[in-house]
């Protein structure tokens, strides 16, 4: 069998896309995790929050071997997941005036803590919303979109701003509208979107950039194991009791 040719471009266009986010986005990153390394000094929380396919470069960053362990899921309720019945019930919540308020009032999330919010569109009520009261609430907000949608779409909150507009620091995914890199004679609808890929590699970028400034600090980063290497739960155990009155997702 032949290889794909789609496949190859896919790979290629997911490639450029990946290095115009090193390249472009390098300051933001390490502002990013400068900020990061900052509330884990200080003994504050961290937190990262995305809806709909947003949500699995949020849970990517949360309870994984070679993350921060002090990463928690900030979950609204038929949001992280196409598991919610019916799926379309998901893309209706980002649209709600006033979720994303409940659920930071009834989180553990306070001033001084950081909020990863990760929207591709950064256009629907429920991120705008979401870092909209972060902010009120003192934390310090990261937000991981696409700016085109910013510049070629209408924000579909009261205010009329988007994710972008209420973040204190902005990573630019550079994915362009519509979410999907190829076409096709004899497709009629564009595919393969990279959004996912690119995301996940901000997300891990701003965790290296933490990382590496914890350690100029002079500060261990309270990093997991695998827990399929030998001592890998035992390390993890040590961590999170360590750290526990900072780790949400254990209790």
């Amino acid at each position: 069998m032949s290889d794909s040719k789609l496949a190859g471009q896919f790979f290629d266009a997911a490639i450029g896309l990946l290095e115009r986010v090193r390249d472009e986005e390098s300051g933001s990153i390490a502002a990013a995790g400068a900020a990061i390394a900052d509330t884990v000094e200080a003994g504050g929380r961290l937190f990262a929050f995305g809806a709909g396919h947003s949500s699995l470069a949020a849970q990517d960053v949360v309870y994984r071997a070679g993350g921060l362990a002090l990463m928690n899921l900030m979950a609204v309720p038929g949001t992280v997941g196409v598991d919610v019945m019916p799926a379309t019930l998901g893309s209706a919540l980002e649209r709600v005036d006033g979720l994303a308020g409940a659920v930071l009032d009834s989180s553990p999330a306070t001033a001084g803590d950081v909020l990863v919010i990760i929207s591709l569109s950064g256009r629907n009520a429920l991120p705008v919303e979401m870092a909209l009261n972060a902010r009120a609430l003192g934390l310090k907000v990261i937000g991981v979109t696409s700016v085109a949608y910013a510049d070629g779409t209408r924000s579909r909150h009261t205010s009329g701003g988007f994710l972008r507009d209420h973040c204190d620091i902005v990573l630019d995914s550079k994915i362009a509208i519509g979410d999907a890199e190829l076409t096709l004679d004899g497709i009629e609808a564009p595919f393969a979107p990279a959004s996912t890929v690119v995301t996940s590699a901000l997300m891990q970028a701003m965790m290296a950039a933490a990382a590496e400034q914890l350690v100029a600090r002079g500060i261990e980063p309270p990093l997991l194991r695998s827990g399929n290497v030998d001592g890998g739960h035992e390390w993890n155990g040590r961590v999170m009791t360590e750290y526990r009155d900072r780790i949400f997702y254990r209790q």
